[in-house]
C-alpha cells in the first residue's frame, strides 16, 4: 500500500449521501472519502447546504466562517458549516441560492455551481486545509479546476495544488449561453474553441476537462466508449486529446450498509449460504405491493424511468413480458411516458406488475432482496450501481454490455458454472429479451441458477480496490508523475 500519511484531498461534489442525493453520484461521495480515510488519506469534502438537508443531520454542525465570494458585480456571502466526523465535511451557506427545494433546474443554475465552485477554492485558505488534490466532481465543479489554476494559482498557497476531474456522466455537460461567462466573473478570452466554447455555447463541463491535471470516468469500458462519436455527446475528440491523462475507476458500494446478512431494511436476513430465507423477503414483497404469492420469477427495475437505462426497450418488450408467467416490480421516477406505461400496465395486469413511481431507499433495498433478476438494459452506463446491489443481495442481473455493465457483470456459462449475469450487446428489444429468456432457462434448473446467484453474491465491489485505485492517482498527481 503506497504512503498515504501526508496525503491530503479535497472532495467538492453537489451531492453526498445521506444529506443530499438525488443519485449515484450521492452514493459515490457518501462511500469513497470513508474508504480513502481507512487507508490514512486526510480527506475532507464540500457540498452545498440546501434546504432540504434534514434538520437531524445538522445537529452536530459546526459554524467555522464566512467570506464574500464575488462574481462579476455580485458579491455573494458564503458561510462555512462543519460535520467534525471521521471524514470532516464542510457545507457551504448561501440561501439566495441554496435556499431552495431540489438541487438543479433552476434558471440561474449556471450562477450558483459557480459560487460554489469558486467558494470551494476559496474554502481551504479559510480552514487552513492545503490540499495535494482538489477532486471536483460532474459539470456543476467544472468551473473548480479553472478557478483554482487561473485565479487563485497565484497565490503561494495555492500554486502547488493539483485537481482530479471525475465526468459521472458525460451527457450533462452543463451548456450556457456565452452571456454566463460575465456571471462567472471570466472575461470573454475563454470563449475560445480551447477553453470553454462548446459549439458557440459555454460548457462547465469542458471547463473541468481541459483545466484539470486529470480526468477520471467511473469505469474502464466507459473511459474507452466517450472516445467515440457515438459516446462522447461532442466531447469525444477533446476526450481523445486527453487520452494520456484519462482513466477508468469502477465505483464500488458501501460493503457494511449493504449486507444482506444484516441490512435492517430487509424483511429477512440471509446469506449465500442461507438463500431458502432468500424467498421469504420474496413472500412479503408480494404482499406488500399486492402481488400473487407465488413462486414464479420476480423481474424488477430499480432505475431513473429514462431512456438512458433502457425504458425504450423495456417500453416495446412489456406486451411480451406481461404475456410471460413472471412479476415485474418497478420502482422510480422519470420521464412521464414510462411513469404513464408502468402505471397503466400495472392497471392492465395487477398479478404480473407493481409499478411504484416514487423514490425510495428502503423499498430499493427490500425489492433487491426479494427480486429473482434485475433488468438494466441500459443505452449507455458510466458505471452503474444498481446491478452491483442486485448481485450483493442475490438478483440476477440482465445488462447491456456497456461502460460499467460491462466491467463489473459477465455472462454465466452453464456448463463451466462461470459468470455473474446475463449480458446482451446490440440496443435492440430482441437482444434485451433473448437474454430474458436465457434467465429464465437457467431459473428453470435450480443448481445452476444457485450457482450464477452465488458467484454474483461473492464479488467484491467494495471502495476497497477502487479506493486503492483513487489513492495512486492522487499520489501519481501530488508527486508530478503523470
Amino acid at each position: 500500500m503506497p504512503k498515504t500519511e501526508s496525503l491530503k484531498i479535497l472532495i467538492a461534489a453537489t451531492e453526498v449521501t445521506p444529506y443530499a442525493k438525488s443519485g449515484g453520484l450521492g452514493d459515490v461521495i457518501g462511500s469513497l472519502p470513508k474508504a480513502l480515510k481507512d487507508r490514512g488519506v486526510d480527506v475532507r469534502v464540500v457540498f452545498p447546504k440546501y434546504r432540504s438537508v434534514r434538520d437531524d443531520h445538522l445537529s452536530n454542525l459546526r459554524y467555522v466562517d464566512s467570506f464574500a465570494v464575488t462574481l462579476a458585480w455580485r458579491r455573494q456571502s458564503a458561510s462555512i458549516y462543519l460535520f467534525d466526523g471521521d471524514v470532516p465535511m464542510y457545507m457551504i451557506q448561501n440561501d439566495y441560492y441554496f435556499g431552495r427545494d431540489g438541487f438543479y433546474g433552476y434558471g440561474d443554475d449556471y450562477e450558483r455551481f459557480a459560487f460554489f465552485s469558486k467558494a470551494t477554492v476559496e474554502l481551504m485558505s479559510r480552514v487552513d486545509f492545503q490540499a495535494d488534490v482538489v477532486h471536483f466532481n460532474d459539470w456543476q465543479t467544472g468551473l473548480g479546476s479553472l478557478y483554482l489554476k487561473d485565479v487563485y494559482g497565484g497565490f503561494v498557497f495555492y500554486q502547488n495544488m493539483k485537481s482530479l476531474f471525475t465526468i459521472h456522466n458525460l451527457r450533462y455537460q452543463g451548456v450556457f449561453g456565452r452571456e454566463v461567462l460575465g456571471a462567472a466573473d471570466l472575461n470573454d478570452g475563454y470563449f475560445t474553441q480551447g477553453k470553454l466554447e462548446f459549439y458557440n455555447r459555454v460548457s462547465y463541463l469542458k471547463a473541468g476537462l481541459v483545466y484539470a491535471d486529470a480526468v477520471n470516468t467511473v469505469s474502464r469500458t466507459y473511459a474507452k466508449e466517450i472516445q467515440t462519436g457515438a459516446y462522447g455527446y461532442g466531447m469525444d475528440g477533446l476526450m481523445r486529446d486527453r487520452s494520456d491523462r484519462l482513466f477508468g475507476i469502477v465505483n464500488g458500494i458501501d460493503s457494511q450498509k449493504n449486507d444482506p446478512a444484516s441490512d435492517p431494511r430487509l424483511f429477512q436476513n440471509f446469506t449465500d449460504e442461507t438463500l431458502s430465507k432468500k424467498k421469504e423477503n420474496k413472500k412479503q414483497l408480494q404482499a406488500m405491493l399486492g402481488l400473487p404469492s407465488k413462486d414464479a420469477p420476480m423481474i424488477s427495475i430499480v432505475s431513473r424511468l429514462v431512456d438512458q437505462k433502457g425504458m425504450d426497450l423495456v417500453a416495446v418488450a412489456l406486451e411480451e413480458l406481461m404475456g410471460m408467467d413472471i412479476q415485474l416490480v418497478v420502482l422510480g421516477t422519470g420521464d412521464g411516458r414510462y411513469e404513464h406505461l408502468f402505471l397503466h400496465n400495472a392497471w392492465r395486469f395487477p398479478d404480473k406488475l407493481s409499478a411504484n413511481i416514487t423514490f425510495n431507499g428502503d423499498l430499493a433495498q427490500k425489492i433487491y432482496a426479494a427480486s429473482d433478476i434485475f433488468l438494466m438494459p441500459s443505452l449507455f452506463e458510466p458505471c452503474g450501481l444498481g446491478q452491483l446491489f442486485a448481485m450483493r443481495y442475490g438478483s440476477v442481473p440482465i445488462v447491456r454490455g456497456t461502460g460499467g455493465l460491462a466491467d463489473t457483470v459477465s455472462h454465466f456459462d452453464e456448463a463451466s458454472g462461470t459468470g455473474t449475469g446475463f449480458v446482451f450487446t446490440d440496443y435492440l428489444a430482441s437482444g434485451m429479451m433473448w437474454a430474458v429468456y436465457e434467465a429464465l432457462r437457467v431459473y428453470a434448473n435450480p443448481a445452476a441458477w444457485e450457482r450464477v446467484v452465488k458467484n454474483g453474491m461473492a464479488c467484491d465491489f467494495s471502495w476497497d480496490k477502487s479506493a486503492e485505485e483513487y489513492v495512486d492517482l492522487y499520489l501519481r498527481l501530488k508527486n508530478n508523475q503523470l
